[in-house]
């Protein structure tokens, strides 16, 4: 059993309702590097976008804490209210860069596997405190990526900071002497840009570690041959639960079928083997129906019925295996039975006249116009 277990055999692509199991519980295709890369990338843009607006803030705010008066610096109450409004206006001139960040904190994680809140995700778990589960996942496939994407990361980015300090080295030299709103407005244009060029290269790592994640995933939820089995034997049902469903439902079908026999006009029978319902009504113009049929025990049923909500029962064998094999229940008859049917039903019409005024008894014919392909033996 241990063999068929192994994950050298999970060789079936995981099914649907492994797919949104595993949602459930709170395992989805994640991407750090896209995280990193959304944060990264809108911080930097936040900066570029509202770095004029922080730059007079700070100003203000550094004007507003250097030039004290002699008794403020005394008194601690004045003090108090002095740092609290450096400290509101402070957080105002980071608040939007902080909104966006917020945003692209939360927008980030479900690029790529979704919105997904799952409790199950952080209950503890014992092979999450298992030693030799954490050494296999400091040591596996995982781990040692994890590894290559860290080492790539730094080479990138170390590089491009050192290439953007190659080329701007003049430009930050010359920053000593400007004067000081100018350059914090040049510090700030350098910063952001150099910031935005070095998030940049995350793309890179992205666009490779998200390929990955998505079939380590994949990989990881593999199923084996008996196990989409299983789930397909679960799913479905067990034959005999299967069975006794469909037994129930025939049942249920049956019982709604002889609750709209006392509205029929005639039955029409083998005379023992096969019975059929039909109706008509004159009103709608439309063919007759037939609401019921049945074979042996249910044609006695029929039969039964019939009799107790004094319903007209004609003998016509071939007209009835007819109508049986040719029509489904709820279903006008065929049009080559259109004759046949219609001498039956003027027949039970005639016979009805017959029961309440007397005279002469309606006979009906005994070859009846039924249509060579459509009787049945």
């Amino acid at each position: 059993m241990a063999e068929q277990d192994s994950s050298a055999e999970k060789t079936q692509e995981p099914t649907s309702k492994r797919l949104e199991k595993a949602r459930e519980d709170g395992d989805t295709v994640r991407s750090r590097e896209l995280n990193t890369m959304a944060i990264l990338l809108a911080g930097t843009a936040a900066l570029i976008a509202f770095g004029g607006f922080m730059i007079q803030a700070l100003a203000g705010l550094m004007g507003h804490n250097f030039v004290l008066e002699r008794e403020q610096i005394f008194d601690t109450s004045a003090l108090l209210a002095h740092l609290n409004v450096s400290a509101m206006e402070g957080l105002r001139s980071l608040l939007p860069v902080f909104g966006v960040l917020l945003v692209a904190a939360i927008l980030g994680p479900i690029g790529l596997g979704g919105w997904n809140m799952s409790m199950k995700a952080v209950m503890p778990k014992a092979n999450r405190m298992s030693p030799m589960a954490g050494l296999g996942r400091m040591f596996g496939p995982k781990a040692l990526m994890e590894l290559v994407k860290a080492a790539a990361k730094v080479l990138v980015v170390a590089s491009i900071a050192l290439l953007i300090m190659a080329l701007n080295w003049q430009r930050i030299l010359g920053i000593m002497t400007e004067p000081l709103l100018p350059a914090m407005a040049h510090t700030m244009v350098i910063l952001g840009w150099s910031v935005l060029a070095m998030s940049c290269a995350m793309i890179l790592i992205t666009a490779i570690d998200i390929p990955f994640q998505i079939h380590s995933h994949t990989q990881k939820l593999r199923m084996t041959f008996q196990e989409v089995k299983d789930e397909m034997k679960d799913t479905e049902g067990k034959p005999e639960i299967k069975q006794k469903i469909r037994q129930l439902q025939y049942q249920m079908a049956q019982n709604k079928m002889l609750s709209g026999l006392p509205e029929a006009d005639v039955i029409v029978t083998n005379p023992q083997h096969y019975a059929v319902a039909l109706k008509y009504q004159q009103s709608s113009g439309a063919a007759p129906v037939m609401i019921g049929k049945g074979i042996d025990f249910m044609a006695l049923r029929i039969r039964e019925v019939a009799k107790e909500h004094d319903i007209p029962i004609v003998e016509s064998p071939v007209l009835a295996r007819a109508i049986y094999y040719n029509t489904d229940i709820d279903d006008e008859i065929p049009e080559g039975l259109y004759k046949a049917v219609a001498q039956v039903l003027a027949y039970v019409f005639q016979l009805r006249q017959y029961r309440h005024k007397g005279g002469r008894a309606p006979v009906l014919a005994d070859n009846l116009p039924v249509p060579e392909e459509l009787q049945h033996d």
